[in-house]
């Protein structure tokens, strides 16, 4: 069995939306480099160029 690393071991990063630390995770060992949101609701709710606005 592999050794158990402790969380605070772990590489993390700031959220671009939200400003609050996250810890790396299995799922994202492929892509670390290109995480910037710490979940799919502050990825949702990242600011937009557009200044928000519905183009219809």
């Amino acid at each position: 069995m592999p050794k158990q690393r402790k969380k605070s071991d772990l590489p993390s990063k700031t959220c671009a939306t939200c400003g609050r630390p996250f810890a790396w995770r299995k799922k994202w060992a492929d892509v670390w480099d290109e995480v910037r949101y710490c979940s799919e609701r502050c990825k949702r709710g990242r600011p937009r160029g557009d200044g928000g606005k519905l183009v219809r």
